[in-house]
């Protein structure tokens, strides 16, 4: 019994928000009663969260971040495939944006030496573009998120009103369907909100675990987005939300 719950926490953690379907393919010879009893007891240890339809992270409450080693552990081959597609948007002599989180985090690490402006507001894409000789790099100033390792507030939202980007590259934390895409800091969405007036060219970087997540923050609706870069893993019925909207879906 420990054993499983060990394993249920661990399932939780590493997809941040897992639904009971989802625990049932998991253990497929554990009773439906028996998941419901781990997933008691489990929220009364406070070892994760229990929600309507399954379970969240404890990182991954509402008006959190997850701890950014957190993130960046997760469904890293998702966020490969992700960058692979993303990068071949870009055009020398761009002014892009890089949103900050995990899958950013991969992008700046491949992103290409070559006649780019590059504005974000991750403290680690920052780093990693620091390596290359021929971009040039801005760390967006502002007030230091210590989970997510990024920038944001006023400051941030006011320099962004001075700049203008060919493309912008973005992260969401969920996208529903009545809500569009949306996260849990304040912050963070108003940040998110800047850019997109500030961009030609929005893209939105989304793993398919990101549908179904509603936070409090809306940011962005499907139409505010041109392109939508997913795992190839998106169901239908979002799918066809994003081409109704004009949106493109890589």
């Amino acid at each position: 019994m420990n054993q499983r719950r060990g394993q249920i926490e661990l399932l939780v953690n590493r997809e941040g928000t897992v639904s009971f379907s989802r625990l049932k393919q998991a253990f497929p010879d554990v009773s439906e009663m028996t998941l419901r009893s781990d997933l008691r007891a489990l929220d009364e240890e406070r070892r994760i969260v229990r929600v309507y339809g399954g379970a969240r992270s404890l990182g991954n409450l509402v008006g959190t971040d997850d701890a950014f080693d957190v993130r960046a552990s997760r469904n890293t081959e998702e966020k490969r495939l992700i960058v692979k597609k993303a990068l071949k948007l870009l055009r020398p002599g761009m002014a892009v944006y890089l949103d900050s989180g995990s899958t950013a985090i991969h992008m700046a690490s491949q992103f290409p030496d070559d006649s780019y402006m590059v504005f974000t507001s991750g403290i680690n894409c920052a780093l990693e573009l620091a390596k290359l000789k021929n971009v040039r790099s801005h760390l967006i100033g502002g007030e230091i998120n210590r989970n997510s390792l990024s920038v944001n507030g006023m400051r941030s939202i006011n320099e962004i009103g001075r700049l203008n980007f060919n493309m912008a590259f973005l992260g969401t934390t969920g996208f529903a369907e009545q809500s569009g895409f949306n996260c849990a800091v304040e912050a963070e969405a108003e940040l998110k909100r800047a850019v997109i007036s500030k961009t030609e060219h929005c893209v939105m970087m989304m793993d398919s675990q990101k549908v179904g997540r509603l936070n409090p923050f809306t940011f962005a609706a499907p139409e505010d987005i041109r392109t939508v870069i997913t795992d190839g893993k998106l169901d239908p019925v979002t799918e066809e939300i994003f081409l109704r909207s004009g949106t493109e879906v890589l």
